[in-house]
């Protein structure tokens, strides 16, 4: 039970099959010309012979994917805190080693991170999921656990070194039995303004037979957390989505949030259906997002932010008519 208050940690101790955990790092070098996804978790399914731990190695800028397979047994996992080993590839909160060759490609790596920010987990929220975390039978659990962080270190491919020293990152975590059949999913921490930083997702959530459209968006200033999710009694009052634009507004009582995202061309990765990395996902981090910030009276509204978000990832995956049904 106290590992609902540890979202970061390995929560699929015991899970036989139909079963999914991934960490999602998220690196831009410091002049933004290079940009790296790095997936990593376990697939648990009823076949034994599907099972396994993986290494995902998303090249953004490059539109090239690796996925490296590792027997589920060369997966280790600290039983208190974030720390996971697959094979030789070592993952924490503040490290990332990497030692791959599977003899076509060559990966070692050596990142450390700082000033890390995650969603703050409280007594009764744990974490991004808050109440919903508390639910045994969700499809899918969700955790922010940096918001933004710097970066020293280097990813070297083949014998070319990249530095990322002076960069900056994310880190995500999903796991449960499979993702949404429909989502939208937004990252950037890349604005002309250095402390801000956005997350949002908008899923459809399987519940008792039935369904319901839920959605968390933080937006992060200078260590303030602006939340809107639907366990908080925020309202999505627009969404409107085409080929190449996602548009959003979000409400609370003293709050709105305007979202206008520019999508651009992405990499294909694989994601769980029922523990088995069978999905597919479209996802770019080369997109761009305009936020804007209002606080409300009655009289008129007050533009509190506003900025481009560069670097941003972008999903959107599924049925829109879906979502729109479930609010």
């Amino acid at each position: 039970m106290g590992k609902i208050w540890k979202p970061e940690v390995f929560q699929g101790r015991g899970k036989k099959k139909d079963y999914f955990e991934g960490w999602y790092f998220k690196s831009v070098s410091r002049d933004e010309k290079i940009a790296y996804a790095i997936i990593v978790g376990v697939s648990i399914t009823k076949k034994l012979n599907k099972s396994h731990a993986f290494v995902m190695f998303m090249d953004a800028r490059n539109q090239d994917l690796h996925y490296f397979k590792y027997p589920l047994s060369s997966f280790w996992a600290n039983k208190e805190k974030f720390e996971i080993k697959i094979g030789n590839n070592f993952f924490s909160m503040n490290d990332i080693y990497l030692d791959i060759d599977d003899g076509h490609t060559k990966i070692t790596a050596k990142m450390k991170f700082d000033n890390i920010f995650p969603w703050p987990v409280k007594k009764l929220s744990p974490g991004v999921m808050g109440i919903y975390a508390f639910i045994p039978f969700m499809e899918c659990y969700h955790g922010v656990l940096s918001f933004n962080h710097s970066i020293k270190g280097y990813v070297e491919i083949n014998n070319k070194k990249k530095d990322f020293t002076g960069g900056k990152g994310y880190i995500e975590k999903d796991w449960g039995s499979s993702m949404p059949s429909s989502w939208i999913w937004m990252q950037t921490n890349h604005f002309d303004e250095v402390d801000l930083s956005l997350f949002g997702s908008i899923a459809k959530i399987p519940w008792l037979g039935n369904y319901f459209t839920g959605y968390i968006f933080g937006l992060l200033h200078n260590k303030r957390l602006y939340k809107f999710t639907t366990y908080n009694g925020a309202k999505i009052e627009k969404l409107q989505v085409t080929d190449d634009t996602i548009k959003i507004i979000i409400v609370n009582k003293e709050l709105e949030l305007q979202i206008d995202a520019s999508r651009d061309e992405g990499v294909d990765i694989p994601a769980p259906k029922l523990g088995e990395m069978t999905a597919k996902v479209n996802e770019s981090l080369r997109s761009r997002i305009n936020i804007k910030l209002f606080r409300k009276n009655k009289k008129e509204k007050l533009l509190i932010l506003s900025g481009t978000g560069r670097n941003a990832g972008l999903e959107f995956v599924g049925d829109l008519n879906e979502l729109l049904k479930g609010f």
